[in-house]
């Protein structure tokens, strides 16, 4: 104890990590946030579908309650999941991933994420990313210690990221590749030609390749491409998956990291000591649409394109150019005419129209100028919601 009537000197002390402190609030969450409070909002903001879980894969879960299945897994997740995981990579793409060393379930692609780059990343090592991307990249980047290298991508190049920009921004200090396509916020999926170069350079310089297939289901017209599957590539790529969209899961949590032997080893052992094992009941459901729930993606995917082409012939009815999505669910059309920002075509939107859109500027630099509109809403709200951008537009169009 302190003698009494001694002075003390209070070190000033700051309780906040400068990392964290470095990281911004999601630019998603935060309009998902002023939405929640409002009435009479039609939401083309987070992206999420509008279906429910297909009735097998919900009874399939309340069944391994009524079971008794309430325990812990495996670290690496149950063994039946991953054996499933490894009948259906095989089946899909030809890939080949021991279920008991290559294959490790996790909490959603965002904790496969966050343990890939944790995994890999030694302090100021450099990861080369697309931008505008998916807003926990370079957050996740940062936070694993990291620095987030971003390659500019534009409409007039459909949003793709190529080798030939790649190549001079490697340095000693790259470590790995991150990229997600189908894309989240264009749209955008990588054609086979521009994925072999990446994979050449890949191989070339000995950097992984971090790749997101979260939405590799989800394509209208074209081929996704697993990037694993390209020749060697398997041993320079950490495959990243999960059930959230093509199998409407999103609240499940249940995703999927697939690589070689050393770096599954790596990324479990963060999460045994941050997570654990991600939820029986999930893992459970997720081996039930692996088994059984191809005909409910095919229908969701249909149903998808149908409001895709709704809403991108909409948004350039209305005056926006709109970048043609061949995947995932997002429309991204830019809104330049109007001369605002895309932050305050947001909030103005919102306010004036009560419809929800997420500002381009939340993906990155590249993104302003450009809003994310999410499809995967009733092709009713679409329509009403692109009524009321309409007036928007016509209103602001000529004032600035």
């Amino acid at each position: 104890m302190p003698k009494t009537g001694s002075s003390h000197i209070k070190i000033p002390r700051k309780h906040i990590s400068q990392k964290v402190s470095n990281v911004s609030p999601s630019g998603i969450r935060k309009f998902f946030d002023l939405l929640s409070s409002m009435e009479g909002v039609i939401s083309l903001g987070v992206g999420e579908p509008d279906f429910i879980t297909p009735y097998h894969i919900r009874e399939a879960a309340i069944y391994s309650l009524e079971k008794g299945y309430t325990m812990y897994t495996s670290n690496y997740g149950l063994p039946q999941l991953r054996q499933e995981l490894a009948k259906y990579l095989e089946s899909c793409y030809g890939l080949s991933y021991d279920p008991d060393s290559e294959l490790l379930i996790t909490v959603g692609v965002s904790e496969g994420l966050d343990l890939a780059l944790r995994a890999i990343l030694d302090p100021g090592d450099e990861v080369i990313m697309p931008d505008p991307c998916y807003v926990a990249y370079p957050s996740c980047t940062t936070l694993a210690g990291g620095i987030a290298i971003s390659i500019p991508t534009t409409e007039e190049n459909s949003f793709e990221i190529k080798a030939q920009d790649i190549e001079p921004r490697i340095t000693e200090r790259t470590k790995a590749i991150l990229i997600g396509y189908p894309a989240n916020p264009t749209g955008a999926v990588m054609p086979k030609e521009e994925l072999i170069q990446i994979a050449q350079l890949a191989q070339q310089h000995n950097l992984l390749v971090i790749s997101d297939e979260v939405y590799g289901q989800l394509v209208y017209g074209v081929e996704h491409t697993c990037l694993a599957s390209l020749p060697r590539m398997k041993e320079h790529t950490i495959l990243l998956n999960g059930f959230s969209k093509a199998y409407a899961m999103t609240g499940w949590r249940v995703g999927y990291a697939a690589a070689k032997r050393e770096i599954v080893e790596a990324m479990t052992k963060i999460h045994q000591y941050t997570i654990l094992c991600a939820p029986i009941m999930g893992q459970m459901a997720a081996l039930e649409a692996l088994k059984k729930g191809d005909s409910e993606v095919e229908a969701m995917v249909r149903e998808y394109d149908c409001r895709r082409r709704v809403m991108v012939k909409g948004l350039r009815d209305i005056g926006l150019s709109c970048f043609e999505p061949k995947g995932a669910f997002y429309a991204f059309p830019s809104i330049k005419i109007t001369g605002m920002t895309s932050e305050e075509f947001a909030e103005k939107l919102l306010i004036e129209e009560k419809v929800a859109v997420v500002p381009g500027s939340a993906f990155g630099h590249y993104g302003e100028g450009y809003v994310r509109c999410c499809y995967a809403t009733s092709l009713p709200e679409i329509e009403e919601a692109l009524k009321r951008m309409g007036r928007f537009i016509e209103r602001h169009r000529f004032q600035h």
